[in-house]
């Protein structure tokens, strides 16, 4: 069996590849390499047990799961506190706010409804490095001590604990969103109760879309992997900005007041350009990911800003600016990290803050974003090839070096198989659309031939 931790924890389809068995076996392991008998609970006032809290988004699967994890925690000793429906980021805070031990959140974010995961957060609300994920699969299924009559962990419920995210959310805004008009689609998704709330707290106007799950729908159609409904909504309601959340709300795009995408280098271009205007924007750096379109690392240059580059994935993120003393970082895909306010992604504070640089410009979201401008960039997704010749094959080194002399300064190629998906992803930016796209649909076969 290979690896269970992918790049944002163990995901599969649920039932069949995430099993209950499976989560309540990851949950005790989990349990014996973070827990900690003998720490200080803040937050309960007292030594004892570990404390765990537990969140999910609303699949239906994640009842099954939701139940598993639990009964493992528990019978490993484990208090655990049940969140119910919250986004990603709001577990991770919790955990940190409330003196947690660890975290663990149930989601399969922007993938669809039949998918599932499970992600851990250590004391303090961070995900975990590859080391600790490694232990506790090495102690899965590991002999152990179980814990009997009083030390058994409890379990109560704490569905409450969703506003004191919202209220640290609107505790960092810098300006208020009084008489913004927002469109925000939530994705039928874990962010469906908690964002229209901010947002209406925050002085916005809001019209919502996708805040109606049942289990089955989320993402299907809607969040920020699909834009189509909100654009047509924000331009039907004349509205100054649309946000689109994933699944699990760890990250979010924008669309302007004409129904055109802000994606994630340009939320991030934008936050930047006002955090160094401020002083707020420590040695004048950033960090992105290496699928970061080129325009952006262009339009930071261009305005005296220092891009650091990471593999992608947020924890590769996080540890560049953890390592650099920064506190702007992300993805393309809108997974921002704000460390100032946030240990991990957060689409919900990352769109409190870029509506509050609208809003305190006095300018639209498209001046905003036009301080950089996008590469014609195309990516191909390949299915069914293995990821592992990748790697190795000499045919695909040669087709890309190809390709790469073919493009020259003003482009780039960049293959990797997905951290999250059974796919591997060919990217390929060039000085005109047509260009990417040829490039990229001929280095996407050589992947098919020559991977299979």
């Amino acid at each position: 069996m290979g690896r269970l931790f992918g790049t944002d924890g163990v995901r599969g389809v649920a039932g069949r590849d995430l099993t209950a068995e499976l989560a309540m076996d990851l949950s005790v392991a989990a349990a014996h390499v973070l827990g900690d008998a003998g720490a200080f609970h803040a937050s309960v006032g007292r030594r004892g047990r570990p404390i765990a809290v537990v969140g999910r988004d609303p699949r239906a699967s994640g009842e099954f799961l939701e139940a598993a994890v639990v009964a493992g925690l528990a019978s490993s000793g484990v208090d655990v506190l049940r969140l119910g429906v919250l986004p990603t980021p709001a577990v991770a805070y919790l955990t940190s706010a409330l003196g947690a031990d660890l975290g663990v959140m149930l989601s399969a974010s922007h993938n669809p409804a039949p998918d599932n995961g499970i992600k851990f957060f250590a004391r303090g609300g961070f995900k975990l490095p590859d080391a600790v994920e490694n232990e506790i699969e090495v102690r899965l299924g590991e002999k152990w001590d179980r814990p009997v009559g009083a030390s058994v962990g409890r379990v109560r419920e704490a569905y409450g604990e969703a506003d004191r995210y919202v209220s640290h959310l609107l505790d960092t805004l810098p300006h208020p969103l009084d008489g913004l008009r927002v469109v925000v689609d939530c994705a039928h998704g874990a962010a469906h109760m908690v964002a229209p709330e901010a947002l209406l707290r925050a002085g916005a106007v809001v019209e919502t879309i996708g805040v109606a799950p049942d289990g089955l729908n989320i993402n299907d159609g809607v969040g920020s992997t699909h834009l189509d409904e909100l654009k047509r909504a924000v331009v039907e309601c004349g509205a100054d900005v649309g946000i689109a959340y994933d699944g699990d709300a760890d990250r979010c795009l924008a669309v302007t007041a004409a129904g055109d995408a802000v994606d994630g280098d340009q939320i991030m271009a934008v936050l930047a350009s006002a955090m160094h205007a401020e002083g707020r924007l420590p040695e004048d750096t950033v960090v992105a990911t290496v699928m970061s379109n080129l325009g952006f690392k262009i339009a930071m240059r261009e305005a005296g800003l220092t891009v650091v580059e990471t593999a992608v994935g947020d924890r590769y993120v996080l540890e560049a600016m953890q390592a650099g003393g920064f506190t702007l970082g992300g993805e393309q895909s809108g997974h921002l990290i704000m460390l100032d306010h946030a240990t991990t992604g957060d689409g919900l504070l990352t769109s409190l803050h870029l509506l509050a640089t609208v809003a305190k410009s006095g300018t639209s979201l498209a001046d905003l974003a036009s301080i950089m401008t996008k590469l014609p960039q195309v990516l191909v997704n390949v299915r069914d090839v293995s990821k592992a010749k990748v790697r190795s094959s000499e045919e695909l080194a040669a087709a890309v070096a190809v390709a790469e002399a073919e493009l020259g300064d003003e482009g780039r190629v960049l293959i990797r198989p997905s951290g999250t998906e059974p796919m591997v992803r060919v990217m390929v930016e060039a000085g005109s659309h047509d260009q990417a796209e040829a490039v990229a649909g001929r280095l996407a076969e050589v992947v098919r031939a020559c991977c299979a």
